[in-house]
């Protein structure tokens, strides 16, 4: 019996060390746009909208397109992955993961200069396909409950680490190693990804508190009918101050990445050299998101041991613990903004620090929230649904960019300072919790003190 539950460890870790790698090395990897920019720029693509060496802004808004579009169906499509997930479960839906991010590597391993519109659909793959391979490896955060919301935010930090493949891939290329070479590489990488599926892996899902040998092939778990409906989830305070919250703050980073290349052009007088060391510093930034997002994780776990106080539920103890969590990152947030609003090249250092310091709290606080607010029947759709919203939103990236290069020559100062502004809305969310928070213990108390008071003056008998 031991040799079992020694075995049953063994595996749980595999997958926890495994799932480690595939969302560090290949998951969000297009978030590593700006390295990979700077690569496609050299190789010719897009050149043809070039009017003079000079004049490169019709280029600069076509590859800004790409990322726009690619970050949009990363997040929009997210509703239809969410209810794949959670209707065929973890093997059918990681097999269509697999199925779009090797498409998407493919497609761009054998693109060109003169097949430069294959970056569109190239991008837009590996994006859906890298946030299918982060949604199947939420759940495993289940098999080590005492540590949920860390291993949620660790796998998080490491999908946004992986944004630094594209700067080694930029490193390789200034070496000779061409673009295509790397792509073909990561597409042959895409067996680690089946293997996985196959052996670490359930087909069904992970249970949130799996019975002591439960094992993926022995059974397949399937979630009891929850009382709570979708419905009421989606109209709830809790899912709307939540998507106000995360739209806002993934808009100011998403036209931050899709715009930094322009931006260090623009800052750094178009000198090359400095731009590449720009370039390069932001990418080794993002190598820190890992190291990051569990002390998200860690904050959020903070009272997992500790006793419930009387009458206190599991769940209101994890609301309460992620208040501060959801506030530090909007501080985070605010306090990257006005950086990267600030036009001076040197402080851009300590805008990448606080660009990948708040990245990394956001998207792993915003997995770890859902699934302590709500109901886990319902987590893959409200997933998707949250990350489908927020994508509508993140569309309003283009026609900033668009204002930007247009009415405004260039200059961003008016577009920052109004996201600027516009990010002190984010504050509501984790005043909201904590008022809440604060109103359903004084309900506990006043309940208590109304049953010791009846327990001590019990009524008179007639």
């Amino acid at each position: 019996m031991s040799g079992c539950k020694s075995g049953t460890r063994l595996r749980y870790r595999l997958t926890l060390a495994s799932g480690m790698l595939e969302c560090l090395c290949f998951a969000g990897v297009v978030f590593g746009y700006a390295s990979l920019v700077f690569v496609l720029k050299e190789d010719g693509y897009f050149s043809q909208l070039c009017i003079n060496i000079t004049d490169c802004s019709g280029q600069d808004e076509q590859f800004s397109l790409v990322f726009t579009i690619a970050s949009f169906l990363n997040n929009f499509l997210c509703l239809l992955n969410g209810y794949l997930f959670d209707r065929c479960g973890t093997m059918a839906t990681r097999l269509l993961a697999v199925s779009l991010y090797t498409t998407g590597t493919l497609l761009v391993a054998f693109s060109s200069a003169a097949y430069s519109v294959l970056l569109f659909p190239a991008l837009s793959c590996i994006a859906v396909g890298g946030i299918l391979l982060l949604l199947t490896n939420m759940q495993v955060g289940n098999l080590f409950p005492a540590h949920r919301s860390t291993v949620i935010t660790l796998y998080s930090g490491a999908f946004d680490s992986s944004s630094a493949v594209f700067l080694i891939m930029k490193v390789l290329h200034e070496q000779g190693v061409s673009l295509h070479a790397s792509f073909l590489f990561l597409s042959i990488c895409s067996i680690i990804h089946l293997l996985r599926t196959f052996l670490l892996m359930p087909r069904g899902h992970i249970p949130y508190h799996p019975s002591e040998y439960y094992t993926y092939g022995a059974h397949t778990h399937t979630y009891a009918l929850c009382p709570v409906s979708f419905r009421s989830c989606v109209l709830s305070w809790f899912f709307l101050w939540h998507l106000l919250w995360l739209s806002i703050m993934q808009l100011r980073h998403y036209l931050f990445i899709g715009t930094l290349n322009p931006m260090l052009n623009r800052l750094a007088n178009k000198d090359p050299a400095l731009v590449s060391q720009y370039t390069n510093a932001f990418a080794f930034t993002q190598l820190c998101g890992v190291l990051c997002a569990p002390w998200n994780g860690l904050i959020m776990d903070r009272h997992k041991g500790k006793p419930l106080a009387p009458g206190e539920t599991e769940q209101d103890a994890d609301l309460q613990s992620s208040s501060l969590s959801l506030f530090l990152t909007s501080l985070q947030c605010l306090l990257f903004s006005v950086s990267a609003s600030t036009p001076l090249l040197p402080l851009q250092y300590l805008t990448f620090i606080l660009q990948v310091l708040n990245r990394s709290f956001l998207y792993g606080g915003n997995a770890a929230f859902i699934s302590i607010a709500f109901p886990a029947y319902h987590f893959g759709k409200l997933y998707g649904l949250m990350m489908c919203l927020s994508a509508v939103f993140s569309l309003l990236q283009y026609p900033c960019f668009a204002l930007v290069q247009g009415a405004l020559g260039g200059d961003p100062l008016f577009v920052d300072v109004a996201l600027t502004l516009l990010t002190l809305l984010v504050f509501i969310h984790p005043i909201y919790i904590f008022i809440h928070c604060r109103k359903v213990a004084q309900q506990r108390k006043e309940t208590d003190t109304v049953a010791t008071v009846s327990s001590t003056f019990p009524k008179a008998r007639l």
